[in-house]
């Protein structure tokens, strides 16, 4: 069974907005509305200086210069995806237009997270759509992405999401898949023989780890497309110097670049002389030396030299795949001092380098795609004063004047995966101790499923909106943002979202001032 986030707001019901940005009702046409054919009038005596409302003249607006005034005046609530009356995607709108369609009963709701609703008095052919842009900051463990509409080298940030990837679990299964085969090969078990002529690489291979980074924001792109009519793809596409990571603060010139830690030497003739012969935890010296990851493979640690030490024997097996945090927690200047010599590993850098071709190819076959460097990414999100965040990097990627608005809250897609094939579930020895049903569905209902239950009477009387989890005697379990209801009838559950193998919260969006 799936876990879920409970701790933040997961699928508002009816998303917390603000009162009404425009000065109009929703039947009056604008070319950034959902069924537009012109523009909105600004009020008379109302300035705009990089999107905020201010003072009523020139002059008091450059006298309002305070960055919190003008980050407050840049914030505004996210937009909502429209659909025409078939399903093709109009422009969006602002949240409050959305509440008037709905209310009017002009439209209905499409899809709960992300927040989409559908028209059913217009088609596209009705409408003038100006279309939509989306900025993709990839990384290795999430990804920013935002939607914005851009006029004149003016950016408005109408959509945040983050996309939180798994690379580092599916990484820990294949690891323990493995395990599992190679424990039944050496154990002379039932097992297939080797298949040794299969294990030729193809080009553009990566490991499912990757492409699961690449796989999983290609088909968030094709999501925003149905929903919104997205006509340019900007992507950073950044690259990282291993080489000089390793380095920290020195610096690398002429032959230094191309000489590494190695240069000289052999891997454990290198490390007894970084070690000076001795036990990195004890100290102990004219005994065996064994080669020990000081932050364990099994933990993500890598087979870099610099997460290497060495270590006696007793220490070695004393040890094993505990932290070395915990392990020399009684000897705080021994443990510092192991800690300075040991560097960071380059596991994220190593995965963006190795994806970011990919991702490029996978956007530019599908949509017209730019790409940027990510130096100009940051020098965009400094010159317009905005936070350190992977949506809002999203929003300042590429070639951009200004960006006068900018989502208030981000969504965040947290990937889970679609549950696992096995049907039992085991001790800590490996043995089996109870039986999952073959079937996921029940009563039509999955685990994961994004519901609302309505108990008329009861101890659980109320309303509980949240994730299911399902059980055979037809008693379900709801997960809200409050905690977790229990064994609520099924007759009183009603489905609105299936489960997609991602979990939803609403966060604010925060990040550290840049300057």
């Amino acid at each position: 069974m799936a876990t879920f986030r409970t701790g933040q707001q997961t699928h508002p019901t009816v998303l917390p907005q603000q009162s009404a940005l425009e000065p109009g009702s929703a039947d009056n046409l604008g070319s950034m509305d959902e069924t537009g054919a012109g523009r909105h009038n600004t009020a008379a005596g109302t300035g705009h200086v990089r999107g905020e409302t201010l003072g009523s003249s020139p002059a008091a607006e450059r006298v309002t210069s305070d960055r919190s005034v003008r980050e407050k005046g840049r914030e505004a609530h996210p937009y909502v995806f429209v659909l025409d009356k078939h399903g093709a995607p109009l422009q969006p709108c602002s949240s409050a237009r959305a509440r008037k369609l709905l209310r009017a009963g002009r439209a209905v709701v499409h899809r709960h997270t992300p927040f989409v609703i559908r028209l059913k008095d217009r088609t596209v052919a009705e409408s003038v759509v100006d279309g939509v842009e989306i900025g993709i900051d990839p990384g290795s463990r999430h990804t920013g992405i935002a939607v914005f509409t851009a006029v004149k080298g003016e950016r408005r940030g109408r959509f945040a999401l983050q996309l939180d990837h798994r690379g580092a679990t599916v990484h820990k299964n294949m690891l323990r898949r493995a395990a599992f085969r190679r424990r039944r090969r050496v154990a002379n078990l039932r097992y297939r023989a080797p298949r040794f002529n299969n294990r030729a690489v193809t080009p553009g291979w990566l490991p499912p780890s990757l492409r699961h980074r690449v796989d999983t924001s290609l088909a968030w792109m094709e999501r925003l497309t149905s929903w919104a009519p997205v006509r340019t793809v900007h992507m950073e596409r950044a690259v990282f110097d291993t080489h000089a990571l390793t380095q920290g603060k020195e610096s690398l010139d002429g032959i230094e670049y191309q000489q590494g830690t190695l240069v000289g030497y052999e891997a454990r003739e290198y490390l007894l002389t970084k070690w000076r012969h001795a036990c990195a935890y004890c100290g102990a010296t004219g005994v065996p030396l064994n080669i020990d990851h000081i932050r364990p493979r099994s933990r993500g640690g890598t087979d870099r030299i610099s997460n290497l030490t060495l270590a006696c024997i007793p220490c070695n097996q004393a040890k094993g795949n505990a932290p070395v945090e915990e392990f020399l927690a009684h000897s705080p200047q021994r443990l510092a001092k192991i800690l300075a010599e040991a560097k960071a590993p380059l596991t994220d850098a190593a995965a963006v380098n190795s994806t970011r071709w990919a991702l490029w190819r996978g956007l530019d076959a599908r949509w017209r795609t730019h790409v940027s460097s990510g130096g100009r990414t940051k020098w965009n999100r400094i010159r317009n004063f905005l936070p350190k965040t992977h949506a809002l990097d999203a929003l300042a990627v590429g070639t951009v004047d200004a960006i006068t608005r900018h989502p208030l809250q981000v969504l965040t897609a947290g990937c889970t995966g679609r549950g696992t094939y096995t049907r039992t579930r085991t001790d800590k020895h490996g043995f089996p101790r109870l039986r999952l049903p073959r079937k996921k569905t029940v009563h039509g209902f999955q685990t994961g499923d994004f519901v609302r239950a309505v108990v008329p009477t009861g101890k659980k009387a109320g309303t509980h909106t949240g994730r299911v989890a399902v059980r055979t005697k037809g008693s379900f379990n709801i997960t809200t943002r409050h905690g977790t209801v229990q064994s609520i009838h099924h007759r009183h559950v009603r489905l609105l979202q299936r489960a997609d193998g991602y979990t939803y919260t609403t966060e604010k969006e925060t990040g550290r001032p840049q300057t």
